[in-house]
C-alpha cells in the first residue's frame, strides 16, 4: 500500500528509571498523549503496560492518518518545542526504542485489551519471502478467535529520530503487534507467526491496555 494512503504510527517502547515512575505515567496520562492527539493529523493514541517480564515495560501507540503527517509543520514543531515536563521525563527514560512508520497491513477490527508483539529485523524484513508471507499470515490470524487485529509497522528511519540520548537510531525493522481479548491468545500467535519467520519465542512479549485519546 503506498504510505501517502496507508495510516501511519509513532510507537514508544521504553523503560523508566523506578524512582520516577509515578511522574512517568502522571506526565504521560495528564499531558503527553492530550497534546499529541491535538497534532492535526493524530487519530488516537493508546497506552499499554507489560503483562510479564520485559526489558521495556511501556508501550505508547500513536495513530495518525498518514505518515506524512510525521512530515507536517505541525509535527515538527511540537517535536522541536517539547515542554519541561516532556524534557524532564525524557531524561529518566531508558533503553527507549522510538518507531515511526507506515501500517502496511492492518487485519481486523477495533482494537484488543491483550497486545504482544515482536520486532522483525530489517534484514528479514527486507527478503521478498517475508514481505509476501506476512500479510496473508497476519489476516489468518485475525480471523481467529479472540483476535481482533493483527497489524504490521514498517518502520521509516529517517522518520525515527531518538528522544533520548542512550538510544540509538531505529533501524528499517518492523514491529507486528498481534491484539486480542485474552492475553494468551495474542501470545500465542505472534509466537507462532514469530516461529515462521524463523524468531524465538522469547522475542514476543505481551501487554496490556491502560487507556486511549481519541475518536
Amino acid at each position: 500500500m503506498n504510505s501517502d494512503t496507508t495510516r501511519g504510527l509513532l510507537c514508544i517502547w521504553t523503560d523508566v528509571d523506578p524512582r520516577h515512575d509515578l511522574d512517568f505515567n502522571r506526565w504521560y496520562d495528564r499531558e503527553h498523549m492530550q497534546e499529541r492527539v491535538a497534532i492535526p493529523g493524530f487519530q488516537s493514541a493508546r497506552r499499554f503496560a507489560a503483562a510479564d517480564a520485559c526489558p521495556r515495560p511501556y508501550l505508547a501507540l500513536y495513530y495518525t492518518d498518514t505518515l506524512g503527517v510525521f512530515r507536517s509543520d505541525a509535527y515538527r514543531q511540537a517535536f522541536a518545542n517539547q515542554t519541561a515536563w516532556s524534557l524532564e521525563n525524557f531524561k529518566r527514560m531508558r533503553g527507549t526504542q522510538r518507531r515511526v512508520g507506515k501500517l502496511s497491513v492492518e487485519a481486523g477490527a477495533g482494537e484488543g485489551g491483550s497486545l504482544a508483539l515482536f520486532v522483525v529485523p530489517q534484514d528479514k524484513l527486507a527478503q521478498a519471502g517475508v514481505r509476501a508471507q506476512l500479510p496473508p499470515a497476519l489476516a489468518a490470524v485475525a480471523a481467529q478467535d479472540h483476535v481482533i487485529r493483527a497489524s504490521l509497522l514498517e518502520t521509516d528511519a529517517g522518520l525515527s529520530t531518538p528522544v533520548t540520548a542512550d538510544a540509538a537510531p531505529a533501524p528499517a525493522d518492523g514491529l507486528v503487534m498481534i491484539e486480542a481479548t485474552r492475553a494468551a491468545v495474542a501470545v500465542e500467535h505472534a509466537k507462532a507467526v514469530a516461529a515462521s519467520l524463523g524468531l524465538t519465542a522469547d522475542e514476543v512479549y505481551s501487554f496490556q491496555s491502560l487507556w486511549r485519546l481519541g475518536a
